[in-house]
């Protein structure tokens, strides 16, 4: 084997020649080709690699990958990725990868490392690190008790902005070979990309918060529903966006009737909710010009948003709680969305199934129809919306029925501890926004 081709065939770090050369013999031909390979096979793990890193856009989860791409890249037991604190002289986050579970055990009670050591040369002289023998090294400090023996080390600094963000730190080749050249150079291509790649889930996290705040203002925090009691929840959908479209208000009117109503725009993003924003305003305004009956303002509403906004198609249940004699009564009507849950104070449970009408943006001409259901004292009425009990893996009336068992187990409790529970133990698989909002009404005569 010609010198350099050694390291070529761990990584290609000798040139790369397009044609093997025909002096060298069928030896050294057959040596060149085995380190074309091993150069184009290392170059794919990298680009690979690269794209892994850029798939994600939630930041741990791109940490945890830098990490894991880089053992995978030369091999390594070990690795961590040390997050810098603003003041840059320490870590505030370590992130690791490769220890067993006996190794976690071990570590039990340990702090993670915060910059000392050998760690700690990389944090102050950002070049490119590789020590064969880390008790060796002069910055060595030792390992904590529990600590897995660790040998060598190759650590290289990520940069975002042209400001170092963290270290990124690998340990034990699996072949028990210190890091070489070759090792080094593809680690620091992949923290290039690996800079590239935590900045986008900054920018994406910070844009979903942003996002995420924004819908929020624009849902109400509901008033005084006295004599009823109300709670409602929102949370945003698991990604991307961290917006939708999902609504939902409630009010006391003059007549002493509650309104509440629940729904769902078409669409996750900004236009969804500042449609969602538009649509519950009408409502509301509605609501206390045309009282009664709900189809004939959600018929009104309907039209008015088919005149003056391009609102896109969009579910709503609109349900009244009205006092008759010593009782209550729901009326409600609905558009294209699921239907109410019905809970009394014994436990059980039971879905309003009714006509169900159109959406909101197909037709303000097709007639929704009209819907009522006695009310028993301290009964408790659930209007939700989609992104609660769908799953691609389940039938909706399989998310339907878990939700009414998960409604009956806190029936007793609190409203705002219900919808929590909803909320936090839904049945769907957390990839649309969801809401839930929750009447009761008095425990005695209306």
């Amino acid at each position: 084997m010609a010198p350099g081709d050694e390291s070529a065939a761990r990584g290609g770090a000798a040139p790369l020649r397009l044609r093997p050369r025909t002096d060298d013999g069928p030896e050294g031909i057959a040596a060149q080709l085995q380190a074309l390979a091993a150069a184009k096979d290392r170059l794919q793990g990298l680009l690979d690699a690269v794209l892994a890193i850029g798939g994600a856009l939630d930041l741990p989860t791109v940490l945890h990958r830098i990490v894991t791409t880089a053992m995978e890249l030369v091999g390594a037991r070990y690795g961590a990725l040390g997050v810098l604190h603003a003041s840059g002289d320490r870590l505030e986050q370590f992130i690791t990868a490769g220890l067993t579970d006996d190794e976690y055990a071990a570590l039990g009670g340990v702090d993670f490392p915060h910059g000392r050591g050998v760690l700690g040369h990389l944090i102050h002289h950002p070049e490119p690190l590789r020590v064969e023998d880390i008790p060796s090294h002069p910055a060595s400090v030792g390992f904590p008790p529990g600590h897995p023996p660790m040998r060598t080390l190759l650590g290289v600094a990520i940069t975002v902005r042209g400001e170092i963000y963290g270290d990124l730190y690998l340990s034990e080749r699996r072949d028990g070979r210190p890091f070489d050249q070759d090792d080094e150079d593809v680690v620091r291509a992949l923290a290039g990309a690996a800079g590239i790649a935590i900045e986008n889930a900054r920018l994406f996290g910070y844009m979903r918060d942003s996002a995420e705040q924004f819908q929020r203002l624009l849902l109400p925090v509901l008033p005084d529903l006295s004599p009823f009691s109300g709670a409602a929840e929102y949370r945003t959908a698991a990604e991307p966006a961290g917006v939708g479209g999902d609504w939902y208000d409630a009010v006391v009117l003059p007549d002493r009737a509650c309104a509440a109503v629940i729904g769902d725009v078409v669409g996750h993003d900004l236009h969804a909710a500042a449609a969602m924003a538009q649509a519950r305003n009408m409502l509301r305004a509605l609501l206390y010009d045309r009282r009664t009956p709900p189809s004939a303002v959600l018929t009104q509403l309907d039209r008015t948003v088919h005149a003056i906004t391009d609102l896109p198609v969009t579910t709503a249940c609109l349900a009244r709680f009205e006092p008759v004699g010593d009782g209550w009564m729901l009326r409600w009507s609905t558009a294209g969305h699921l239907p109410p849950l019905l809970l009394t104070p014994g436990g059980r449970t039971a879905y309003l199934h009714a006509d169900p009408g159109v959406p909101l943006g197909v037709d303000p001409d097709i007639h929704r129809p009209d819907h009522t259901c006695p009310l028993p004292a301290g009964s408790t009425v659930l209007l939700f919306t989609d992104g609660l009990v769908e799953h691609p893996r389940h039938s909706l009336d399989e998310g339907l029925e878990a939700l009414a068992a998960l409604a009956a187990a806190h029936v007793d409790s609190p409203l705002t501890d219900l919808v929590r529970a909803l909320a936090d133990h839904h049945p769907s698989d957390g990839h649309d926004d969801m809401a839930v909002l929750a009447l009761r009404t008095p425990p005695g005569p209306s």
